[in-house]
């Protein structure tokens, strides 16, 4: 082989070997930012597939779902908090330091992320709350009944648009 083709060879060589190993580093490093999304059921059952994955003791993984009505365990000389998870199957138990969210509260749904320290309790570095897509203010809302209550519109936070317009629908036809 010519002398200045295998110089060029190992210089090409050289730069895919710089690509390969930089985007392994690349790789690696973010492998600790990937955080999978579980439910409840599948963290106990695996996910619903040939294989039913289930998360790893240590991985870091994000559970949905709410919370267990009752099972909220606050201790009085710290922030930590244990409280239950569950969608329609398993609970899983969520061990979390630190403040909750305004909006945190039983029976509320909840995004929690953090490790996985056994098959069914998640120590929680970060909890999310739910609200509905709905939300009022309190003091919007009330303010809304006192101005659409006197016009004979309806409590707009009850019925869904449809029910409005075959209500409107038939009071027009009367």
């Amino acid at each position: 082989m010519n002398p200045r083709r295998k110089s060029r060879l190992s210089v090409v060589l050289f730069i895919l070997l710089g690509i390969s190993v930089a985007s392994a580093l690349v790789l690696y490093a973010l492998r600790q930012n990937i955080d999978l999304f579980y439910t409840p059921t599948e963290v106990v059952n695996g996910k619903n597939n040939e294989s039913h994955t289930k998360p790893s003791i240590g991985q870091r993984i994000r559970i949905g779902g709410m919370v267990v009505e009752g099972t909220v365990e606050r201790d009085p000389k710290s922030l930590k908090v244990r409280f239950d998870l569950n969608d329609i199957g398993p609970s899983v138990t969520v061990i979390y330091e630190g403040i909750l969210p305004d909006l945190f509260r039983e029976g509320q749904g909840i995004v929690a992320q953090g490790v996985l320290i056994e098959p069914t309790v998640l120590n929680a570095t970060e909890v999310l709350a739910k609200h509905d897509e709905n939300y009022v203010p309190p003091e919007l809302e009330a303010q809304m009944q006192k101005i659409h209550k006197p016009m004979g519109i309806s409590d707009l936070k009850n019925e869904s648009d449809r029910d409005r317009q075959e209500k409107q629908f038939k009071e027009g036809n009367q």
